[in-house]
């Protein structure tokens, strides 16, 4: 069994920044690859950016060159800095880790706003 459990979203203004940490556990050895998704208001859920095992970054053309993921390995954790934020990046944030089947976190809802 995995648990993901995601922080960091909250209130931010146009142009701000936040960083979401999504903390994995549970019965898995070494780096899985994580994935971030995110879920506006009425709209499907969509892929964000991808860190691989060897932590290799892909990111969605929305996204690239504002958002960074990485991992911290020492504590199982991979974050979102997430720059230059826009309205259009309001949404609820998920991570998923595929550890011999996909599991995902509760979302953590970051909201762009004046």
């Amino acid at each position: 069994q995995v648990r993901l459990v995601e922080s960091g979203g909250g209130l931010v203004q146009p142009g701000g920044s936040l960083r979401l940490s999504c903390a994995a556990s549970g019965t898995f050895f070494g780096p899985k690859p994580m994935d971030w998704y995110r879920q506006a208001p009425g709209k499907q859920r969509e892929w964000v950016a991808s860190i691989s095992s060897k932590d290799l970054t892909i990111y969605d053309d929305s996204v690239k060159g504002r958002f960074t993921i990485s991992r911290d390995r020492a504590v199982n954790t991979v974050y979102l800095q997430m720059n230059s934020l826009k309205p259009e990046d309001t949404a609820v944030y998920y991570c998923k880790i595929f550890a011999g089947g996909e599991y995902w976190g509760q979302g953590t809802q970051v909201t762009v706003s004046s």
